[in-house]
């Protein structure tokens, strides 16, 4: 990977495999937000970025090269080769197409707990609400930054919302799910559900070990262990990656076990980046334009 720092900007030459939009609105996180000249701005820790790409270049803005190299290139998977990934799906058809149409996903290695609770929050809810929710707590129980003269708030740790109540989050319009943000933040911080431990264990005790908490089922466990744990065999089964499967996979209705046990024997270590591929292009063209 090469890349120059200059005036608190980070150029990586040739980003081929990258995009903002493709990697930031996919649905794996809830942080970032589009700009008018096409660039994201978003919030990682306790910093504040800029990213785009101009001519196969990936700028990203508001970052010292410490932080570019001990945090952002692990954030953003800058290492990874992502054409051997698509090398290995390129024979099916629907996901060669899926691939071609979202090239530029990125699976992001977010902070494993803003992950939990922003998937906690993602249940049976809308991208846009689940958005207006997560950035609501942060400005509550966050820490505020600053960044081109507008205000943005850190995700609060679970230390921060150790004293939260679950009608804390009513004015948010959390619902049910305040009580589960609640029994998440309990069981962090007394240690009956290890976090801190979760990307050392095996894919399987990793997720028996989030499904601890309420309202953490299969599917929000595999997108934590899948967007901040490493666990690229994690398959999140929601709405439009269960009727993909059933529509091209599948030989009859299938429910989410039977197509987990597809997807881990078909798609292999890399089932959770044709998942990705795979729900963005459902999600973006309908299951009926398959």
């Amino acid at each position: 990977m090469n890349y120059t720092y200059e005036n608190n900007k980070i150029t990586v030459n040739n980003a081929l495999h990258f995009h903002p939009r493709h990697t930031f609105d996919c649905g794996q996180c809830f942080r970032w937000s589009r700009d008018d000249d096409g660039s994201y701005t978003g919030v990682v820790g306790t910093r504040v970025i800029n990213v785009a790409v101009v001519d196969n270049k990936l700028i990203i803005d508001n970052i010292t090269i410490e932080e570019f190299e001990n945090t952002f290139i692990n954030y953003l998977d800058l290492k990874r080769d992502y054409s051997a990934i698509k090398k290995v799906y390129e024979k099916d058809a629907f996901l060669k197409s899926a691939m071609e149409f979202g090239w530029g996903i990125h699976i992001l290695n977010q902070d494993i707990f803003e992950c939990l609770i922003s998937f906690i929050i993602s249940t049976q809810n809308q991208i846009p609400r689940i958005k207006k929710i997560v950035n609501g707590i942060s400005e509550i129980f966050g820490d505020k930054i600053e960044y081109k003269g507008k205000n943005y708030y850190t995700f609060p740790t679970a230390e921060q919302l150790k004293y939260a109540k679950s009608e804390d989050f009513s004015s948010l319009k959390a619902g049910y799910r305040g009580a589960y943000i609640v029994d998440a933040v309990e069981k962090v911080l007394t240690g009956e559900v290890k976090l801190d431990l979760v990307k050392k264990m095996s894919y399987a005790d990793a997720k028996a070990e989030l499904m601890k908490i309420k309202g953490v089922g299969p599917k929000v466990a595999d997108c934590v262990l899948l967007f901040s744990a490493g666990k690229s065999e994690a398959f999140p089964v929601d709405v439009w990656v269960k009727r993909t499967m059933n529509r091209l996979y599948m030989e009859k209705e299938s429910n989410e076990k039977q197509i987990l046990a597809f997807a881990n024997e078909y798609f292999g270590e890399y089932a959770g980046f044709a998942q990705q591929y795979m729900f963005y292009y459902s999600r973006e063209n309908g299951v009926h334009g398959l």
